[in-house]
């Protein structure tokens, strides 16, 4: 776990300073390897496909095992592999060019960039929140959930799902691309249940909940698979939406876009900071045992 958390730390600060690397998608092989299995489809070519990659990365790690300088190699491997797991764009960076953009046509052409689908993002308070922690979902902390989970399996597991999923460049058959989405929601759904919670704690605690607890009241039994995990963007929507001022009980609407997105963007960075933070008691503690 150690490991883990330095290669973490290491990939967020090379990130801060090298937004691009998170646009590193050397994935031209991975491509090849979808289209060699066109003579299969459904669940059997979503396996097929993330089946060989993730044994390779399995290999690569037992071997490294058995080298010199193990910690060392592994380290640098899992820098690796979690700095392809980021993106498709650097989350922090594409926040920023919508903070800084010089015109109200800058920002709304700069916010397309959260969404991963193609989705139009408008610009309205409450579809710029849900994008946002959607993003920060798929870019950040569900990498680095099944990264600490799993290792650099997991990240490179939950990296490749999510892009036979919903990268339309890839020739999917229906059938295999249902699959692939039920697969990455199903990976989305743990991670983002964290989030709303760690969201709630440095955030708005009752509108963040309270939105929460609606969602699951009215969701179906197998929603967890089949959809995005829906109440990720109702908590960002109630988060960016309402304000609870000075415990009186006072609800106040917002409506100032570009406020609320930079107080979205410090809540997610705190809780980026508490979830580096819980992971490092963990390996203190493992220390001290």
């Amino acid at each position: 776990m150690a490991i883990r958390l330095l290669a973490a730390l290491i990939a967020l600060g090379l990130l801060h300073l090298q937004p691009q690397l998170a646009c590193w998608r050397g994935d031209a092989g991975f491509r090849r390897w979808v289209n060699q299995l066109a003579d299969t489809s459904g669940v059997g070519r979503v396996a097929l496909a993330i089946l060989l990659p993730v044994v390779l990365c399995i290999v690569v790690i037992w071997v490294l095992h058995r080298l010199p300088l193990t910690d060392l190699l592994l380290l640098v491997f899992a820098l690796v592999v979690l700095l392809f797991s980021f993106g498709p764009h650097a989350f922090e960076a594409d926040m920023e060019a919508i903070l800084k953009a010089p015109d109200q046509s800058a920002r709304e052409t700069a916010a397309q960039a959260l969404s991963d689908d193609g989705e139009t993002v408008a610009w309205r308070t409450a579809d710029l929140g849900e994008a946002t922690a959607y993003a920060a979902l798929r870019r950040r902390f569900a990498v680095l959930f099944w990264f600490f989970v799993l290792g650099p399996v997991g990240a490179l597991l939950y990296r490749l799902a999510r892009q036979l999923g919903h990268d339309t460049s890839l020739a999917l058959d229906s059938g295999a691309r249902a699959n692939a989405r039920y697969f990455a929601n199903a990976l989305d759904w743990l991670p983002a249940q964290l989030m709303v919670f760690t969201l709630a704690l440095v955030g708005h605690w009752d509108a963040v909940i309270g939105a929460w607890r609606r969602w699951h009241q009215q969701a179906a039994p197998n929603s967890w698979y089949l959809s995005n995990p829906d109440f990720l963007g109702a908590a960002a929507r109630a988060d960016v939406l309402t304000d609870i001022e000075g415990g009186d009980g006072y609800i106040e609407e917002r409506t100032d876009a570009l406020h609320e997105l930079r107080r979205l963007r410090d809540a997610l960075l705190r809780a980026l900071l508490a979830w580096l933070s819980v992971v490092a008691l963990m390996v203190m503690g493992s220390w001290l045992h």
